[in-house]
């Protein structure tokens, strides 16, 4: 699972590190950097996959892949008029007493984008004295070659060269071995399969709302959780809605007997999502998702989404609360939590709802990271809620979810930077 990336010369971030934890909830006004920092994941992910890196920045219009916010204009630091940015990952290794560093700084322009520097190491920690030895397993050497900077690291263990040419080690990556061992090889592909598993979701009511293919993988909008949950195998697909109509039941006021996907059409390749519902002692009745809601289609479609995602995946989901009702704030974050741990997915969230906040309560506190602007400098930064010097004294005044509606938690991170 990844556990730290910090930001360095990111879009608002002059240098920030988010925490990534099984469930990490990140908060802060409109504009302070919450997005910016997930265009990070986003921008590895693609990376990881084998997008080249100008695309990955700037999108494709030949495969649809949409450019990150503000395209290569944005992806550096504006401020100081930075070229380069840099992002670093920590990472679990295969072994438990691991975790793996890498390092990738990257050069931009408005036509391209290429590596400077880039770095994979394995940390070891010793069990007795708690510190950890760092060995550098790939680096780059310096070079005036710089068609070579269009090779990633990345791509040499995922088999995609972006010189289009027989894949290579190529000569700026020097080996910090004599003898590249299998464990290395090991541990890189380890560390790719955790990039490759971000998922970047946002549901989309309007989209789920029709009939959707078969399919195998879910969209990032949601727009086939119909066509996943019936393309389950028969006893998979049985314990998935089973979960997933528990999970569901207490959202609405009615009474849910069942949610549940199945195919449609004489060729049955397409699926549509269903529902039983019931009020009081009258009939029971079937829905489907034409009719229901857009915060019960959002909610279903997250569950969906923890439910089918492989294990060790990073779920990322901004606005998770959207189109639902505050009394039912608690319900998301222990579905969150609980469904989360199940299946070994870690998720990050944000919003900007009180009613989220005051579920999660005091037992979250060290899981909750702000995003705000520095009052003297503009760059935005990453706070843990936890470490705020003023903290306890404002939580005597009120819960989490008022202390942010009154902007009380900005405003103590304002002061600290007059400071």
């Amino acid at each position: 699972m990844i556990k730290e990336l910090r930001l360095t010369n990111w879009k608002s971030f002059a240098d920030a590190k988010l925490y990534i934890d099984p469930l990490t909830l990140l908060i802060g006004t409109n504009a302070s950097g919450k997005s910016n920092a997930l265009d990070a994941l986003l921008f590895l992910h693609r990376l990881a996959s084998g997008v080249s890196i100008f695309d990955a920045i700037n999108g494709n219009s030949d495969t649809k892949l949409p450019a990150l916010r503000g395209g290569i204009d944005w992806v550096c630091l504006k401020r100081q008029r930075h070229t380069q940015f840099t992002l670093e990952v920590l990472a679990d290794g295969v072994k438990k007493n691991q975790d793996c560093r890498y390092v990738l700084k990257i050069g931009v322009n408005q036509a391209y984008a290429g590596i400077i520097d880039e770095k994979f190491s394995l940390l070891t920690y010793e069990s007795e004295s708690g510190g950890a030895a760092e060995e550098k397993v790939l680096f780059m050497q310096d070079s005036k070659d710089d068609e070579w900077n269009l090779l990633c690291l990345l791509s040499i263990f995922i088999g995609v060269s972006h010189l289009g040419t027989e894949l290579l080690l190529s000569p700026i990556l020097g080996l910090a071995k004599t003898k590249f061992e299998e464990d290395d090889v090991i541990n890189i592909k380890h560390f790719i399969t955790q990039l490759k598993q971000i998922f970047i979701f946002d549901p989309i009511p309007s989209h789920i709302r029709g009939y959707a293919p078969l399919s195998e993988n879910l969209n990032t909008d949601g727009s086939n959780i119909a066509g996943v949950l019936a393309a389950l195998k028969p006893s998979r697909k049985e314990e998935v809605e089973a979960t997933l109509t528990n999970y569901f039941k207490s959202l609405p006021e009615s009474d849910i007997k069942r949610v549940w996907a199945e195919t449609i059409g004489r060729f049955n390749s397409d699926a549509m999502l269903y529902c039983e519902e019931g009020w009081g002692e009258a009939t029971s009745h079937e829905i489907d998702a034409r009719s229901m809601s857009d915060g019960s289609l959002r909610y279903l479609a997250i569950v969906t989404a923890l439910l089918t995602r492989e294990k060790g995946s990073l779920l990322v989901i901004e606005e998770v609360d959207n189109g639902l009702h505050p009394s039912r704030a608690h319900l998301l974050i222990d579905m969150l939590r609980t469904l989360g741990k199940e299946r070994g997915i870690d998720v990050i969230v944000t919003t900007h709802n009180p009613a989220l906040l005051d579920a999660a309560g005091i037992r979250m506190l060290p899981f909750i990271t702000v995003a705000h602007r520095d009052g003297k400098t503009g760059v935005s930064q990453l706070v843990q809620l936890e470490d705020i010097e003023q903290l306890p004294k404002l939580m005597a005044g009120g819960s989490l979810g008022k202390l942010n509606t009154e902007g009380q938690i900005e405003a103590a991170l304002k002061r600290g930077d007059a400071q």
